[in-house]
């Protein structure tokens, strides 16, 4: 039965696979993560190369090496257990992957090792993850917009995610995000996203460490009335973030959103306070926030 779900699983991922699959971020990863195979495997490479194999064969892997890849998926399968998207799958692969492989070339020849480890390290400083470009109906803030936007009308509610580009928590993250806002997003129900990455006086001020090891990106904070109500995750007296997934079920029961939806939709537009826009749901010409694509509605289903 597992197995009849994983197949149907991956079937029903196939298009989404292929979108990313073609984008040479991903190519370069595969081929980083698979370089020692290919050198082990591919004939004409693979005579030069030493190996401890009883045999002497040296076109195949010699038992250090199968232990190797064994504790290599071992910890990839604990790490994808709390992965949400199929771009979290993946970097966790390519990232123990190339670990991996860092060990096996070490392992193998020193000259090796040194030659994949320099570029592993231009391929960080090089290539990034793509950013998610789909649709969504999120504003973006700026330092000089986010407080203007919040006070704007107090009969909105607000779900701001604090993100940095650079994040690979953030970069996995979008698509959820981006799916919420086209299915909770009301007259009286917003997202906004601000990068505390660029904008540090303001994550400063709303209290979200942009440190790594604080791990407190991406952070979800609720407003009402200009005020923070609750965020996700939240923060010991270390300041470090409790642990947190943020997958779609969570955040809908965590923020209570099914409620909120329900309650904020009832909203009437253009009764906010004074100078309010009479069409607030919609973004405002020259701001910061994607227009959704042509064939995708401005509005959640829900909200029609």
């Amino acid at each position: 039965m597992g197995l009849i779900t994983g197949v149907v699983a991956f079937f029903y991922h196939l298009p989404q696979i292929y979108k990313w699959l073609f984008k040479p971020y991903y190519i370069l990863s595969t081929l980083m993560s698979t370089a020692f195979l290919i050198l082990r495997k591919c004939p004409g490479l693979c005579e030069n190369l030493n190996t401890e194999r009883e045999d002497r064969n040296p076109c195949d892997f010699d038992w250090r090496e199968v232990e190797i890849l064994m504790f290599l998926g071992a910890i990839v399968m604990m790490k994808n257990r709390r992965a949400i998207t199929i771009e979290q799958h993946a970097g966790n692969l390519f990232m123990f992957s190339k670990v991996a492989n860092v060990i096996l070339f070490f392992r193998l020849d020193i000259r090796l090792g040194i030659l994949y480890f320099l570029l592993c390290i231009a391929f960080v400083m090089t290539c990034k993850p793509p950013l998610y470009m789909g649709p969504e109906y999120i504003k973006y803030f700026s330092e000089k917009t986010i407080d203007e936007e919040l006070n704007h009308d107090t009969r909105v509610t607000w779900i701001v995610e604090f993100y940095a580009n650079w994040a690979p928590e953030c970069q996995s993250f979008a698509p959820v995000f981006a799916d919420l806002s086209l299915k909770y997003n009301c007259t009286g129900l917003r997202f906004g996203k601000i990068d505390a990455g660029r904008y540090g006086e303001v994550a400063q001020k709303y209290k979200v460490s942009t440190s790594p090891l604080a791990k407190q990106l991406p952070s979800l904070v609720l407003f009402q009335s200009g005020r923070e109500v609750m965020r996700r995750p939240m923060v010991d007296n270390k300041f470090r973030a409790v642990s947190w997934t943020f997958s779609e079920e969570n955040i809908i029961r965590e923020f209570n959103l099914n409620e909120l939806f329900e309650a904020s939709k009832k909203i009437k537009k253009g009764r906010g306070v004074k100078g309010e826009d009479q069409n607030p749901s919609l973004p405002d010409e020259g701001s910061e926030e994607r227009q959704p694509e042509p064939d995708t509605p401005a509005e959640s289903k829900k909200d029609q």
